[in-house]
């Protein structure tokens, strides 16, 4: 596929997770498009499970697929089942916020697989963290 076809942007589907969680990553979304660059497109695939699998069998709360062939779109997929457990036990906004710095860390991922590098964990974790804290720095609630 020539650079001029291909896809690019981060996308939310949302048909099948939580709508609230979904509406806040949709306006996180929107945020992390006008502030970072995603030059292929990365659907971002939401799960009504508490927890996603990737190819190998491991679980987690969200999962970055990076295919090797690069005509292929990356994807990342989230679970949202746990949603209700998150708000009962820290409230909304703090339930969201998690949320939120799952996909910043899947982001990193994608960021990671299109400079062309291994994922790596080192330093992903506190940079998502970062992030939330700029995207909080623009909204009154997530």
């Amino acid at each position: 596929m020539t650079d001029a076809r291909r896809r690019s942007g981060l996308r939310i589907i949302c048909r099948r997770g939580d709508p609230e969680v979904g509406a806040a990553l949709v306006r996180f979304a929107s945020w992390l498009r006008r502030n970072y660059e995603f030059p292929i497109r990365v659907p971002v695939y939401l799960s009504p499970r508490e927890r996603v699998v990737d190819a190998r069998g491991e679980e987690g709360a969200g999962i970055f697929f990076g295919p090797w062939d690069r005509e292929e779109e990356p994807h990342i997929r989230m679970s949202t089942g746990d949603y209700p457990k998150e708000l009962a036990q820290g409230g909304r906004d703090n339930a969201l916020a998690a949320y939120l710095g799952c996909l910043a860390h899947e982001v990193l991922h994608y960021q990671q697989w299109i400079r062309g590098e291994v994922p790596s964990e080192e330093g992903v974790d506190d940079e998502a963290s970062a992030i939330v804290d700029r995207y909080a720095e623009t909204v009154a609630r997530p």
